[in-house]
């Protein structure tokens, strides 16, 4: 009775979101007026010096206005609702999963490290994250099929993608854009120190975050009583994942011939969103404009809203739904995924009354001078700590680089540091807290899907956290020193 009362009130995404903004904005008041460096690219006109304090108008409009920053992930997210729900109809996702399970038996674990490696692969490579989101309930599906439970779905997508990001070696979004605000101060930054001190932190967060989740997988599958998961959450994970598997399903020609279609959509999506052009790759350029206008490396979320919109319609079609059930269908797989976009529009919110009161950049001025005279492995582990906190307040890894690395980059250099090591500071620590942040849409999102509480998740991730911080810390302390 009593676990029961107190899972009643556990807040849900949308108040701990709620609750954030309204802590900006009475933060923003009593800060108003304090000064601070202007602390803009090159280039910007206007100098901002001190921090603003927002209006209630801010505050009552914040997550409109982070729907209009977002309106193209969250397109994206509702298409992809559409296409997944037409999918799950045909039965091919159910069959598939099945014959998987029957083919694995046993051997269900080897699906853990596989995966993990590859979301890691896309997290390094590209910064692999709102596009992560489907796979939650997929895999929450298939994971539960094999007798695990719906954390080690989120933990496999989530820490799989997010070790990725921490190790970022040749992402755009992070490393790229970190570089591109080092050339902005003139100093020319070293890819081949960034790219040895990214793969170093990739390959020791992965296997570490493999070896958390395979071990939690391991006792869940030995014992369903070790689940951290609380009761409602059971319950639920029973309602939304438990499949009847006494029913053998027939895993049919057209059902091979969906899941391939589906696979590949999924292909497309990443080799659409790789920065081609980057790494001087122009393979693509041209002739796949043919479907949205943009070449395969030039794709945003509002492509891949069309192209699964479309890919929906031919799974339909070869299913032999008709109009009314294609357009019911869709519909309905829009209505189960809109939590998802309402969570990611009130996130973006929280950010929008960061950048409208400059909160962000009077926490980055005030502990930039808090860094000046430290010892290198004090400067190391103070920088560290400082991104932490930003990357709470600003989930975006470009935005954060935009407006932190002139001024950090130009600290290391004045005091005889390595900028480039300051890069790696700056991914790893924005890639810790984006694993948990609530201010992230992606994590928020991905939870919701999994039927997984903020809560839970940040109860099974306390000691990861910390082992991953330290191990990060090592590794960037020696790099600071020796690099």
């Amino acid at each position: 009775m009593k676990k029961k009362q107190k899972e009643k009130k556990s807040l849900t995404s949308f108040s701990i979101l709620f609750l954030i903004i309204i802590a900006l904005t009475v933060a923003s008041w009593l800060l108003a007026g304090q000064p601070f460096a202007p602390s803009l690219p090159a280039g910007q006109e206007e100098m901002v010096s001190q921090v603003v304090g927002a209006k209630f108008s801010d505050f009552f409009m914040a997550p409109f206005n982070g729907f209009r920053d977002a309106i193209e992930i969250c397109v994206f997210i509702l298409c992809l609702g559409g296409f997944l729900n037409i999918v799950t109809r045909t039965g091919a996702l159910e069959a598939g999963i099945q014959h998987l399970v029957k083919k694995l038996k046993g051997n269900e674990l080897i699906l853990i490290p596989i995966l993990m490696i590859l979301f890691s692969i896309g997290g390094s490579t590209y910064g692999m994250a709102e596009e992560t989101i489907p796979f939650y309930s997929l895999l929450a599906i298939t994971m539960v099929a094999s007798g695990f439970d719906t954390i080690v779905a989120a933990g496999t997508v989530m820490l799989g993608a997010g070790a990725g990001v921490i190790g970022s070696t040749v992402n755009p979004f992070a490393t790229g854009v970190a570089m591109d605000a080092l050339r902005s101060i003139d100093i020319a930054p070293n890819n081949g120190t960034i790219l040895v001190v990214g793969a170093l932190l990739w390959l020791v967060t992965t296997a570490y975050c493999i070896f958390v989740v395979m071990s939690y997988a391991k006792k869940v599958k030995a014992d369903k009583g070790s689940t951290i998961l609380s009761l409602q959450e059971q319950k639920e994970m029973e309602e939304h994942f438990v499949k009847d598997t006494n029913e053998a399903l027939v895993f049919t020609q057209k059902h091979r011939l969906i899941l391939t279609i589906f696979g590949l959509s999924f292909v497309i999506m990443v080799v659409s969103l790789i920065p081609w052009g980057d790494f001087d790759i122009h393979v693509f350029d041209g002739w796949t404009a043919f479907l949205t206008g943009n070449s395969f490396g030039e794709w945003y979320f509002g492509d891949l809203a069309m192209w699964f919109f479309y890919i929906s319609i031919i799974i339909a079609l070869i299913q032999g739904f008709s109009e009314k059930e294609i357009v019911t269908n869709f519909i309905d797989g829009v209505k189960d995924i809109l939590s998802v976009v309402l969570i990611i529009v009130v996130a973006r919110g929280a950010s929008y009354i960061m950048q409208t009161t400059y909160l962000d950049l009077f926490i980055l001025d005030r502990a930039s001078h808090l860094l000046e005279g430290l010892s290198p492995v004090l400067f190391v582990i103070g920088a560290y700590i400082l991104y932490l906190l930003l990357s709470f307040l600003i989930p975006s890894t470009s935005g954060l680089a935009y407006v932190s690395i002139p001024i950090m980059g130009a600290l290391a250099q004045s005091i005889g540091l390595n900028p480039n090591v300051m890069v790696m500071i700056f991914t790893a620590g924005c890639g810790l807290v984006n694993l948990i942040t609530p201010t992230s849409g992606v994590v928020m999102g991905g939870l919701e899907l999994a039927r997984v509480n903020y809560s839970t998740w940040t109860r099974f991730m306390r000691k990861p956290l910390l082992v991953i911080g330290v191990s990060n810390l090592l590794i960037l302390i020696f790099s600071m020193l020796f690099l």
